[in-house]
């Protein structure tokens, strides 16, 4: 087995609790490591996102990231379904990625995407 480098994003988070929250409760992650009050990791499958806590709250309003792969539709249908708010439709984009997009209680902008023959 090979392990390859990839490249995981560090969001910033105002309130480390609150994103906690939001990506376990609502999004159905898990949270990895120790609990800590400025620095949160959390994973579901491949997809992994840490958290670096800033007292910038327009940190947040200007940062994503993408995440991409042939699960995403059922993400969305599953995000859909436990009615998570500020959830996009999923949609063809002009440039031929069916994405939709979440925005977390700070800010932050996930970008779910794949290529509509994987949808």
């Amino acid at each position: 087995m090979t392990d390859l480098a990839r490249s995981i994003p560090v969001l910033p988070s105002p309130d480390i609790g609150e994103s906690r929250d939001f990506y376990r409760d609502r999004l159905g992650f898990d949270v990895i490591g120790p609990e800590m009050d400025d620095y949160l990791i959390v994973r579901r499958g491949e997809i992994e996102i840490h958290f670096g806590r800033s007292d910038d709250r327009k940190l947040p309003e200007v940062t994503s990231c993408y995440i991409r792969g042939g699960e995403v539709p059922a993400l969305h249908a599953e995000f859909s379904a436990r009615g998570v708010e500020r959830l996009s439709p999923f949609t063809v984009r002009p440039w031929n990625m069916k994405e939709f997009y979440v925005h977390d209680p700070h800010g932050n902008l996930l970008r779910f995407g794949c290529a509509p023959e994987e949808s």
